[in-house]
Formats: C-alpha cells, structure tokens, sequence
C-alpha cells in the first residue's frame, strides 16, 4: 500500500478537510438549538471504573497512571470496592481515606430506579430511594466536592417516578444528574426524547452512560447532546460490563465532525492511538479491524474510483483526516480493481517515469496477478519494477 500524507493546515471543516465546493445545503449541516450542547460537552472517562468490569480487565497502579487522554473528568473504581483499589485511588488523586477524603473532585451515587432493580437488586422503594439519596448529598456536599445523583436502569423506569426523584435531588443541590441505558436498549428517539424532557425539569447538569448491548451507544450518546446533555460516560475500545459502553474513540470520531474546532482544540486527538494499544494489551483484546479511527484499514482506500478521487481530494471519500489523530491514509494497489491512478501515484513515490498508457499496461499486469493469489506490495513492486526495467532495455535497444 502507498500511503499519501494530509495537510492539517488549513480551516476545520467536516471533520477536518477543507471545504471545496461545499453544497448550499446538505444533510450533513448540523441543525444546531439553544438546547443543544454539541459544541460544548464534557467527557468522563470511565475505564478505571465501568472498564474493570470487562471480563478480562485487570488493570495495575501503572496501567491506571498510564491511562491518560486529557478527558474532562476520570472515574476510578470507589475505594472500597478494595484494598488494592483504595490505593489506587489514592494514588491516582493525592490522599485520602474514605471517598471524599481521597483527593477525589466528586462523589458519584448511583442506584437502580426500575422496578427490575428494585425488586431484584436493593429491594427500596421510590420513596426509600429518594430519602436515603438526599441524606447522602447532603453528606457529599458538606465535605466540598462535586456530587452526582444518577438512576440506573433509567429507561425502564417509571417516567413519574424519574422526574420526580431527579427534580428533588437537582433540589438539594446536586451539581449533575445521570441518566443510565443500563441494558442498552435504548434508541436515539427515546434517549432525545426523556433527556429533552429531563431538560425542562432540573436545572444542573446531566450526564449520561450508554451501554452498547444493540450497537446504539454512540449514537445515542450523540442524541443526547443534542437534547440538551453536558457529560458523557466512556470508555477506552467501550471496554465494561457485557458489550460495554459508549467507545471513547468512536464518539471522538463522532464528534470531530459535529463539532471540529471544539474538539481539536480541546482534545489530545493524536493519544488516542497510543491509549488504544494501551488498553488492548492490558486486557488482551486486538484492536478490531473496523475501530473508528484506529482500525488498521479505518483509512485504506482501495476501489480504483475511490482511490482516484482520493488522491485529487481527500475529501471526496473522507469524513475526517487522519492526520489529525497522528495517522496516514492508504492507497492499496495489490489488488484485481486497482485503478491505474492508484499506480501511477506509486510509480511517482517510486522515481518511475512512465506515460498513461504505460501505467494502464502496469496496471493490467498487476491484475492479472492478483486474479490467480494475494498479492503483497513487494509484489506489486516487484511487478512495477520489472515492467519499468523492460522498458529501459526496449529504449537501449532502439
């Protein structure tokens, strides 16, 4: 494969490319309200807390050090969960003893409110749920942090019953709410829907944890930004309990396009390949070939039209620039629909001077290779090399 370089100078567009002939109007344009936080989110980056509940996570004080992106917020298992994690965190934030003694920002408080949960989980009622909710904020807030009161289960339950619980707690002074998919069933129509609604009836800020059993957690973590959300829950490769949850890497590819200038400016875009590994190792995953952003074919182009177009203007095919997260696009030439633009580029990176219909004959060579076994770039070189070589020696005999 041959690999092309992208400028990053240059204004910030759709997610990075500039914009050339850009259409008056487009699906693409976002529709931005006053209620929208799009261009104004926070991320809380929870795989020290929801990632250690991957089945193969086992994360080390040096792994957890390590684990840095430049996120608004991280997440650490609560210290009494134990003693190993209790060091950790206070490693991790100065001192301590208990939670809110351990240097920590804030508290998080969670609990389950459907009545699957509470039935088969705590065994509390609303009303239970309420009042042991605003003892314990009371408790945080007394000791000088952050505190935020976050339902679990939310989508199961009762409408009444959430609004009601979170309009008492944004109440007592509660500096965020949660709002949890906890089994990731939701659908971005009903995470706008209940987020837009919670929008109208507490005043603090709202977080939301999507998990992705149904492949929905980016999207609805999108939604609910849109609805009027502040904070999203993720994780690194969405490592967590089942499926996981929101994929710090995907939402960044997400949202480079929603809202580039927000993002680069605000986010360590070109870590995101070295936590990635990070993490992948730690708990013995590979990084799966179809990863937003850091898949290893995520910037390949191979089609010979699309190849043709890429290399006259990256973003005829391109949504984001892979250069902004530290990466190189690829042109692949080893294969039976390799347009001869792909190989005329390579022949250029090679020193090669060849006419069109020279190339177009190169080319037809390299598929006729690639129709009988794989081919590797060596191979296709080696093919480039040779025609070349014949004819110098056809010139010579002239």
């Amino acid at each position: 494969m041959c690999g092309t370089d992208a400028p990053v100078d240059g204004p910030v567009s759709n997610g990075s490319h500039p914009v050339q002939g850009t259409p008056k109007s487009s699906p693409y344009q976002n529709v931005n309200d006053f209620i929208s936080n799009v261009n104004r989110f926070k991320i809380i980056e929870s795989t020290l807390r929801e990632g250690e509940q991957f089945a193969n996570a086992f994360f080390d004080t040096d792994i957890k050090v390590r684990m840095q992106f430049g996120c608004d917020y991280i997440e650490l298992t609560s210290p009494v969960s134990s003693p190993q994690s209790y060091e950790d965190c206070k490693t991790i934030c100065g001192l301590g003893l208990k939670a809110v003694e351990c240097g920590v920002d804030g508290v998080d408080l969670v609990i389950g409110t459907s009545s699957f949960l509470r039935q088969y989980s705590h065994g509390k009622s609303i009303e239970m749920i309420q009042k042991l909710a605003l003892e314990v904020i009371e408790y945080v807030k007394s000791q000088g942090v952050e505190v935020r009161f976050s339902s679990e289960d939310s989508f199961r339950s009762d409408l009444v019953d959430l609004l009601t619980l979170y309009k008492a707690v944004d109440k007592a002074g509660v500096n965020r709410v949660g709002v949890a998919d906890t089994v990731g069933g939701a659908t971005p129509r009903m995470v706008y829907d209940l987020i837009r609604t919670l929008r109208g009836v507490v005043g603090c800020d709202i977080e939301t944890h999507f998990h992705d059993d149904t492949g929905c957690a980016v999207a609805n973590a999108h939604s609910a930004l849109e609805a009027g959300a502040t904070h999203i829950d993720t994780s690194v490769l969405g490592i967590g309990e089942r499926n996981g949850i929101t994929p710090l890497g995907a939402l960044m590819a997400r949202m480079v396009v929603t809202a580039p200038e927000y993002v680069t400016k605000k986010y360590n875009l070109k870590a995101l390949k070295e936590v990635e590994e990070l993490v992948a190792s730690a708990v013995q995953v590979n990084i799966p070939f179809n990863n937003p952003i850091t898949g290893f074919c995520a910037f390949t182009h191979k089609a010979g039209i699309h190849a043709k177009a890429i290399l006259a203007n990256p973003s005829t095919y391109e949504i984001i620039d892979p250069a902004l997260f530290g990466l190189t696009r690829y042109i692949s030439i080893n294969s039976r629909i390799t347009g001869w633009n792909a190989i005329r580029a390579r022949c250029d990176q090679l020193g090669l001077k060849m006419t069109d219909d020279q190339v177009k004959e190169v080319t037809a060579k390299i598929k006729q290779m690639a129709d009988i076994r794989p081919l590797a770039i060596d191979d296709t070189d080696s093919i480039i090399h040779s025609y070349h070589m014949g004819l110098h020696q056809q010139e010579q005999q002239a």
